[in-house]
């Protein structure tokens, strides 16, 4: 059957709200809400493969090292094995967790879920019964007047059962109640049964009763919900006494931003799960939410700072893969494929690093980088990962890593030349190339060769290894009356022992006139760049050259570039001179 050319013969818009006196599109987040994670429950009544005994308690464990302090963990009159994890929960919650449980609006189930909690520190009922036209006509048969009956007796016998019990005061009880399929019920009678209940259970300041105002089916935009949210508010009754709680459904994948807007439309609370796993399309992300206010400068009250960790756990226990693109926990929402973004990123990073020395204190330096609103170390991700280098990858891309892995900052004529050489490898391999193929492309092209020298840098990015054809022995260079340099070179050359000699108007050209004019090969300096490399008294340096020179077999002229590492500046110099030569031997050219 085709799609409808016209689906509104069979679909219709959800009405919006008449409310021009609305708030909260002027309204700004300034703290966390509450958080109820309600994966032990709710997320694992969505599961094909529900949870073992050892994964909810995994599971459970890792919620509380985050920092929740309200998980909601099971439907214990459903089956033996959720009244004994409730159990549980309740054996090893510190006790500043609250555990919460859930049951329908039937006095059986009510007792049983409420026997459950016994000797639990602090304890949350929660109560729901549907009260959109739709659920009560279509499954229950039920009136307005039965269900607000149903709900208010139901509130009352949880309280006989919890607070009002002589028996059960060592217990801290919290109430909630769901006016199920809020966003599809009547606001006005959502609102009657709301205070019925609350009529019946009598909430304090201290101790406010809960209503969670679900998106049960996400069926509006969010700004829809959000004017729900406004007018549930702002006219319930001793607002004081309510903690306005929401559970948005994903179905139209616009769960967060109803939470969102939800908390500026008058929200105290959110429900969800890790990664937003739910019935249908899933419940709302906590962990975007906690970290969208993580990024706007608002602390979340939650600890992702490891979220590795709490990813290896939701994907074991779930047995849902997180997806790649998931924001902030995918495996590639911090990295670049593309040049422009990777150039982006490197340039920013570039600017921020000065601020920080600047500063002292990378606390004192707002994070503003391209293409990154988080920082990835601030989740436990390292940096390697925010580059990742295929072939539709730029110069950025590659420098950066060998910036972040020898410390080589390679001058924009070299990040060009060797990008070419990665997206030559790239294509090959059909696949992106890690970090350490990269590092290792890049001392096979430009043979890092240094003097030798004993130091943890040299032995980093020596070239000592690599079966070099010129290796530079020694030389002696003397300054001559008209200020000239000659140089006297003493060579390896394929393991034997060569002396040439040259020179110039400095050092690099002296030598660079004597290796040219002893082995046929015409080099000429366009480019020289150099920088330290370390901070201390015994940082090397490291030398750039780009040489123009014509090939012996074709005699066309082109450019090449070496790099040479040494703790005395001209001698590093003359080996990107070599790197030059055996770069050139390589290939060909000489």
């Amino acid at each position: 059957m085709p799609m409808l050319q016209d689906p509104s013969t069979k679909y219709k818009a959800y009405p919006r709200m008449d409310m021009p006196d609305r708030q909260w599109p002027s309204k700004t987040m300034k703290r966390a809400p509450r958080w109820l994670a309600t994966d032990l429950r709710d997320g694992n009544q969505s599961l094909p493969d529900p949870m073992s005994i050892p994964e909810k308690k995994e599971y459970f464990h890792k919620l509380v090292e985050v920092g929740f302090k309200e998980i909601e963990v099971s439907f214990p009159s459903a089956s033996q094995i959720d009244f004994d994890f409730t159990r549980y929960a309740i054996e090893h919650a510190p006790a500043d967790v609250s555990i919460q449980v859930l049951s329908p609006c039937r006095e059986e189930l009510i007792r049983r879920t409420v026997e459950s909690l016994r000797g639990a520190k602090r304890a949350t009922v929660h109560i729901y019964l549907a009260t959109s036209a739709c659920f009560r006509n279509v499954i229950f048969n039920m009136s307005e007047a039965q269900s607000l009956e149903l709900a208010a007796k139901s509130a009352r016998l949880v309280r006989e059962l919890t607070k009002d019990d002589p028996t059960q005061q060592a217990t801290h009880w919290s109430f909630e109640f769901s006016p199920e399929t809020f966003s599809d019920t009547r606001p006005d009678f959502a609102l009657e049964i709301c205070e019925a209940v609350k009529a019946a259970w009598e909430p304090s300041v201290d101790n406010p009763i809960i209503f969670n105002l679900p998106a049960t089916v996400e069926m509006s935009t969010p700004n829809i919900y959000a004017d729900q949210i406004e007018y549930f508010s702002t006219r319930i009754s001793e607002r004081e006494k309510v903690c306005i709680s929401l559970h948005p459904h994903n179905d139209r994948g616009c769960a967060v931003a109803a939470a969102e807007l939800g908390q500026l439309a008058g929200a105290d609370r959110i429900e969800g799960c890790l990664f937003g796993n739910g019935e249908r399309t899933g419940n709302v992300d906590l962990v975007t939410l906690a970290l969208n206010l993580y990024t706007q400068g608002v602390s979340p009250q939650l600890d992702f700072s490891d979220i590795n960790s709490v990813i290896e756990v939701v994907e074991k226990c779930n047995k849902i893969p997180v997806h790649a693109r998931a924001p902030y926990g995918g495996q590639l929402v911090v990295c670049a494929f593309s040049g422009s973004h990777q150039d982006a990123i490197k340039k920013g990073f570039a600017i921020h690093d000065e601020k920080v020395k600047v500063a002292g204190d990378s606390s004192k330096v707002h994070w503003q980088i391209p293409y990154l609103p988080l920082d990835p170390q601030d989740i436990g991700r390292t940096y390697e990962a925010i580059i990742r280098v295929n072939s539709q990858s730029g110069k950025g891309g590659s420098s950066w890593v060998i910036l972040k892995n020898l410390e080589l900052d390679l001058p924009r004529g070299l990040q060009v030349a060797f990008s070419k050489i990665v997206q030559e490898a790239a294509e090959i391999n059909g696949r992106e190339l890690v970090n350490s193929e990269l590092v290792e492309l890049f001392k096979q092209e430009y043979f890092l060769l240094n003097s030798g020298e004993d130091s943890e840098t040299s032995s980093v990015v020596s070239g000592e290894d690599s079966d070099d054809y010129f290796k530079l022995i020694d030389y002696d260079l003397v300054k001559s009356e008209d200020s000239s340099r000659s140089i006297t070179v003493i060579l390896e050359v394929d393991g034997i022992k060569t002396t040439c000699t040259g020179k110039g108007n400095g050092p690099i050209s002296a030598f660079t006139n004597a290796v040219s004019a002893s082995f046929n090969v015409a080099l000429d300096v366009k480019h020289y760049h150099e920088h330290s490399l370390g901070a201390d008294s015994n940082a090397q340096a490291v030398s750039y050259i780009e040489a123009g020179f014509k090939s012996n077999k074709t005699g066309e002229a082109s450019t090449r570039w070496g790099v040479g590492i040494s703790e005395d500046v001209s001698q590093s110099s003359y080996l990107s001179v070599i790197s030059i030569l055996n770069g050139l031997r390589r290939n060909g050219t000489i």
